[in-house]
C-alpha cells in the first residue's frame, strides 16, 4: 500500500483507508506474507492514532465497517473500536459469521505474550 499523509484526510477517508489496509492484510495472510502483514498492521496503527487524535466520534466512525463483506476488515474494525463501542464491537467479534471463519488476529506489541 502506498503511504498517505493521514492528517489531510477526512474521517470518512481514514475509515476507507482502514478498510483498504484490512483487505490488503487479508490478502497478505492468504499468501503467507507475514512481513507484509506486519507492515500493514503498522499502517493500521497509524490510522488508529490519527482517529484517536480526532476524538471519540472519529473512532466510532469505524462502526460502519462492522457490516463490511471482508471478514478481516470487520474483525479489525471491531477490535480497534472496543474502547469506544464495547457492546457493538463485542457483538461483531462474537457473531456467528466470525466463528465460522478462520481469521488471523495480530495482537499489538503491548498485549503480545500477555497471559503466557
Amino acid at each position: 500500500m502506498k503511504r498517505v499523509r493521514l492528517k489531510g484526510l477526512s474521517v470518512d477517508q481514514l475509515v476507507d483507508c482502514f478498510a483498504d489496509i484490512g483487505i490488503a492484510q487479508d490478502e497478505a495472510l492468504l499468501y503467507d506474507e507475514h512481513a507484509k502483514f506486519r507492515h500493514l498492521y503498522s499502517q493500521m496503527e497509524e490510522v488508529d492514532k490519527e482517529l484517536r487524535a480526532r476524538g471519540t466520534e472519529a473512532r466510532r466512525a469505524l462502526a460502519r465497517l462492522f457490516d463490511h463483506p471482508n471478514m478481516q476488515v470487520k474483525l479489525q474494525a471491531a477490535k480497534w473500536s472496543l474502547g469506544v463501542l464495547p457492546k457493538d464491537a463485542r457483538r461483531v467479534i462474537e457473531s456467528k459469521s466470525m466463528r465460522q471463519t478462520t481469521l488471523f488476529v495480530y495482537l499489538p506489541r503491548s498485549t503480545a505474550g500477555v497471559g503466557r
